[in-house]
């Protein structure tokens, strides 16, 4: 009976290993990725800005992005009427923190600062095109000077 009572603990033990509850990881006291302020500005001032991952305002103005473990860059679209849209690439950087300190994430460029421009007119339409003319085919110019019809034979 006592090999019974081992065998069936062992094998509670070992079916623990291979399914570990929730509870019980490391990752589950973890906090959740810091949100980071953005500050983004653009020539002239009054563009519509808004993250690809999410929140966006009319600058300047500031939002707080809070970047998902695998994203590693995101982009700021600018738009404004009468002037060219712009977009501006944003690196995330990611620190990780040790056993007493939490991870930190970094955003680069911040100020994220665009030039928009503006549109230009549309392209004025252009001349039609004409088909080039055609030179009628001409006599070579030694019989024409010597003034005989063709050259002599030898």
């Amino acid at each position: 009976m006592r090999r019974v009572i081992a065998i069936a603990a062992a094998a509670v033990s070992l079916a623990g290993c291979s399914a570990t509850p929730d509870y019980l990881k490391l990752d589950y006291y973890k906090s959740a990725p810091p949100a980071v302020q953005l500050q983004l500005e653009s020539t002239p001032p009054g563009a519509e800005a808004r993250t690809s991952i999410g929140p966006g305002c009319k600058t300047p103005c500031s939002v707080s992005v809070t970047p998902g473990d695998g994203v590693t860059s995101f982009l700021v679209n600018y738009s404004m009427p009468g002037k060219q849209p712009a977009g501006v690439p944003v690196n995330v950087i990611r620190a990780d923190g040790g056993m007493f300190s939490s991870g930190t994430v970094k955003v680069e460029p911040n100020p994220v600062m665009a030039e928009l421009q503006p549109v230009g007119p549309p392209p004025k339409p252009g001349k039609p095109m004409r088909p080039k003319r055609t030179k009628p085919a001409q006599a070579p110019a030694d019989a024409a000077d010597s003034g005989q019809g063709a050259p002599p034979q030898r």
